[in-house]
């Protein structure tokens, strides 16, 4: 059963951080973690069945081939924290065998509503198993799941996926050391990374024929235009996927088709917009594995194991807090 926590009000934060993402003066952007209400969660799920984005299934491929060697690599008992859990779907085969183990507490952390819902849906029949869910930022949640932590339990968290990716280089390093800093030696995080691919896999992943990516990323400004009171005519923007090779990442974008004005009563705001000017919406950077074990090292962290995938370069890595 899950028991949602009481939830933060993200309104005035959303507001705020949509004026101070299209104000900057040089690239207009908009945080990636908005792209995730119950809309954006649904179609992101459409996604991860596209046979251009094959991450989510490496992810689950992955986890399903392996989630008995990684769990026996953990001291016990373990609870159980995920970082942006989503449906829980593929979080389903690591609990599995965790619970085969011991009775296991399991706490999805979620700025997304929807997404807690759909997680209790894939994940309440499990045995042996409960379940409190955290309608919280990342580092927020895990504070308070760190704060509830039983004597002698050691902490694994979940960081599937690729969003660490969704941080650049530099901050993803600071947010690993930040996760770092809740937990205790010996607890364990087990982080998934997208692994260097060619341009043309990653803008095929990215921008897909049938246009549910541009759907997403459109979907942003439709939940502004519903939150914020906005004016967003999404007939005069279009979705752009663009790879950054510096970076090696690949980039989304919003493209304004026109000079047009756009009104944020919310966040009062007024925005002019260039003809091919873009809000620059996410990134997803791409690692090698020696370049995961450096940031491991870096951040206090052991990497104790490393799960390859033989169709998407793709990697589980199982990191020891030391």
């Amino acid at each position: 059963m899950l028991v949602h926590a009481i939830t933060a009000n993200i309104d005035y934060e959303f507001a705020a951080d949509v004026r101070a993402g299209l104000t900057k003066p040089k690239q207009k952007e908009l945080p990636s973690k908005y792209l995730y209400d119950e809309v954006g969660s649904a179609l992101f799920e459409v996604i991860s069945y596209l046979p251009e984005y094959g991450l989510t299934r490496a992810d689950e491929r992955l986890l399903q081939r392996h989630s008995n060697d990684i769990v026996e690599r953990l001291p016990g008992p373990v609870s159980v924290a995920e970082l942006g859990s989503g449906s829980g779907r593929k979080t389903r085969q690591i609990l599995e065998s965790l619970c085969r183990r011991q009775r296991t507490s399991y706490y999805p952390i979620e700025i997304s509503r929807s997404a807690l819902v759909m997680c209790e849906r894939e994940l309440s029949d499990i045995d042996s198993i409960s379940i409190l869910g955290f309608e919280r930022e990342y580092l927020d949640g895990l504070l308070e799941v760190a704060a509830q932590r039983r004597a002698g339990h050691h902490l694994l968290v979940l960081f599937l996926g690729s969003t660490i990716g969704n941080f650049d280089r530099p901050a993803g390093v600071q947010f690993l050391a930040e996760v770092r800093g809740i937990l205790q030696p010996g607890d364990s995080l087990l982080l998934g990374t997208d692994l260097v691919k060619s341009s043309a896999e990653l803008l095929a992943a990215y921008d897909d024929e049938l246009g549910v990516t541009a759907a997403f990323n459109l979907n942003l400004l439709v939940r502004i235009n519903r939150e914020l009171s906005a004016d967003f005519d999404l007939s005069h923007f279009e979705h752009v996927a663009k790879i950054n090779h510096w970076a090696r990442s690949v980039e989304m974008h919003l493209r304004s088709t026109r000079r047009q004005k756009v009104h944020i009563r919310a966040a009062e705001l007024s925005v002019d917009f260039a003809e091919g000017e873009t809000i620059w919406t996410e990134s997803s950077h791409k690692y090698s594995l020696e370049e995961v074990v450096q940031m491991a090292r870096a951040t206090g962290f052991r990497c104790d194991a490393q799960w390859v995938d033989d169709q998407w370069p793709f990697a589980e890595n199982l990191l020891i807090a030391e």
